[in-house]
């Protein structure tokens, strides 16, 4: 688990060894235990490394061979780089590392653009070859790993045209010469949408994001093509109609067992976020029944504000009771939540408005001091249907789906939206589509094919989009800003495309993730499943008072934010007036949404 960057050049001038220095300064968080930097005429990458596999420096970054005549940056992990690399000894390739890094370049050498095919696991990778002048990028299936790109007319006199990627937005920012203006189409989807913004946006006009399930190929010449590898059916499969919800259980129990144990490879210890719901107890439990012993597990809270509670470490305690684990509670006070705010909103990517950020962040920094790489549960809810706006579109035809699922989840809609934003920037959003892009993008999606049922539709947006724009994107962020490794079991490819199999009344049960639980039932206390569905709570970032109102009101009052001039004067000053009257559908606060994106910017020096 890394930090990747580079720049690639495409008129023949020298890439910029110097940006690419800046970027890779910039990622050392993400990369605490080592640091490189490769070039070679209009190409260079620099790498921060954290080191999880091959702890010596054989393992180090970017790797070069130039027997093959290929330099590889990589972030991630592949879990099943052994059994690759096995294959790849009988084929004759001999190794000077025991990494997966070098598994992922020989398997490039050997088997071209479809290696991404083999990889099992999260990974962001960018190859070179000497010979052909060829760039190739790759992401993760479900995007796990980032990786975003900018392209520019270089800093000599000669404009070169390059593109430079990295796995941080800020990384980009400190190469330089990138178009910071604000993309309105982006502001919509993160105003709407909870602040996600699908791939290949960010919130910057001058950053794109390479989608997840892509591989891209730049040749020597700047031209480029993406190829869309991995896209599961959310249809019924003909071998699947003799399964009971009995026999659903029992592969999905199987499936989760198998992600759970690839993401146990390691050359060093791994532990678990332990929140107390379902989906992290069942990990526990899974490792528990591996036979790993004296597993550290981490559960966060923070202290109760207007009535909401901020823990819920009665149930972690039950997990914890229940399999042994070396369990860590750390709980945060308000003071300690105000001043670690800066750290949080300093690591994003990308502006996210969820309070879980902030708690990932506080919880990693306290979980990084006892250990390196942990399995979190993310993923379930969108795998497996465990959110409140699946049941109303059970029964829906496809064609209804967008306006239900835009009613449950969306923030505001486009009518409101005129009154948030300023006039010009509402124009622009508009022209792009009379409902606004982001209920256009949902359309689209929703009705594209490929799904059963309406809730079929909605979980394959939510799991191709959803999910790699927030929760998975949170946790890099955050984990990573400590030099932590998450994994995430639930987003083993080959568990997605069965949970994407199985039908959607099965999912629904019990409430939602109705077949997960069955599942969980059979490893972890009753009590954990048999509850109200839990949340990762941070109180005083949904009730804004004190310092926090404070910060909220100072970021959108800054000389910057009057500069840019992105919302209507009237709509903040009435949110200002009273702070806590604006609730999205999904209980968020409004105003934090926009002193958050103001704070974001400002932070970064944007604009």
């Amino acid at each position: 688990m890394c930090g990747i960057c580079g720049e690639i050049t495409f008129d023949g001038t020298r890439a910029d060894v110097a940006a690419v220095d800046r970027m890779t300064d910039v990622m050392s968080p993400r990369g605490p235990d080592g640091s490189g930097v490769w070039s070679q005429g209009p190409v260079a990458f620099g790498h921060r490394r954290l080191k999880i596999v091959d702890l010596s420096e054989c393992g180090a970054q970017p790797m070069v061979d130039n027997e093959l005549g290929l330099t590889v940056v990589f972030n991630g992990m592949v879990y099943n780089y052994r059994e690759l690399r096995a294959e790849l000894e009988a084929l004759g390739h001999r190794f000077f590392s025991t990494s997966d890094t070098e598994v992922v370049m020989r398997g490039y050498a050997q088997w071209g653009l479809s290696w991404v095919d083999r990889l099992l696991g999260m990974f962001a990778c960018v190859i070179s070859e000497r010979d052909t002048g060829r760039t190739v990028m790759a992401r993760d299936r479900l995007g796990i790993k980032p990786l975003y790109v900018s392209t520019g007319t270089g800093g000599g006199s000669t404009g070169a045209r390059r593109v430079r990627f990295a796995s941080t937005v800020p990384a980009l920012l400190a190469g330089g010469d990138v178009d910071t203006s604000i993309d309105p189409v982006a502001l919509h989807h993160y105003l709407s949408w909870h602040a996600v913004v699908p791939a290949p946006l960010t919130i910057l006009r001058g950053v794109r994001k390479l989608p997840p399930a892509t591989v891209r190929v730049y040749e020597r010449d700047g031209t480029s093509t993406d190829t869309r590898y991995w896209s599961p059916s959310y249809e019924r499969d003909e071998s699947d109609a003799g399964m009971s919800f009995e026999d659903w259980t029992d592969a999905t129990l199987e499936a989760v067992r198998t992600a759970v144990r690839r993401r146990m490879v390691a050359d060093v210890p791994v532990g678990v976020l332990l929140s107390g719901g379902v989906d992290s107890s069942l990990v526990v439990g899974l490792l528990a029944e591996q036979g790993q012993t004296g597993l550290a597990t981490f559960s966060i809270g923070f202290d109760a504000v207007a009535g909401r509670e901020g823990d819920e470490f009665v149930y972690s305690d039950v997990v914890a009771e229940r399999f042994g684990t070396d369990h860590h509670r750390i709980r945060v006070g308000s003071d300690e939540l105000v001043g670690s705010l800066e750290h949080a909103v300093a690591a994003m990517s990308e502006p996210m408005v969820s309070h879980d950020v902030v708690a990932f962040d506080l919880l990693s920094r306290e979980v990084s001091k006892h250990i390196k790489v942990v399995q979190s549960g993310q993923g379930a809810d969108e795998v497996f249907a465990g959110y409140h706006w699946y049941p109303p579109l059970d029964g829906l035809r496809v064609e209804d789906a967008p306006d239900a699922y835009a009613r449950a989840f969306f923030d505001r809609d486009h009518a409101e939206m005129g009154r948030v934003v300023a006039p010009d920037v509402y124009a622009a959003m508009s022209a792009v589509d009379p409902a606004g892009p982001s209920y256009a993008f949902v359309r689209d999606h929703l009705t594209q094919g490929r799904a059963a049922t309406a809730v079929d539709a909605a979980l394959r947006l939510d799991t191709e989009v959803m999910l790699v724009d927030d929760p998975v994107k949170r946790v890099d962020n955050m984990t990573m800003a400590w030099g932590l490794e998450a994994r995430v079991p639930f987003l083993d490819h080959e568990l997605v495309e069965l949970a994407a199999r199985c039908p959607a009344e099965h999912k629904l049960a019990d409430g939602g993730k109705g077949v997960l639980k069955a599942a969980a039932r059979r490893v972890v206390p009753a009590e954990v499943i048999d509850r109200p569905k839990g949340y990762f709570p941070v109180p005083a970032i949904t009730h804004l008072e004190g310092k926090v109102l404070d910060v909220v009101r100072d970021a959108l009052h800054a000389p910057a934010a009057r500069q840019r001039g992105l919302f209507a004067d009237g709509y903040v000053d009435g949110l200002l007036a009273d702070p806590n009257s604006g609730l999205t559908p999904l209980r968020g606060n409004k105003l934090w949404q926009l002193g958050l994106l103001e704070w974001w910017l400002q932070s970064h020096e944007v604009g």
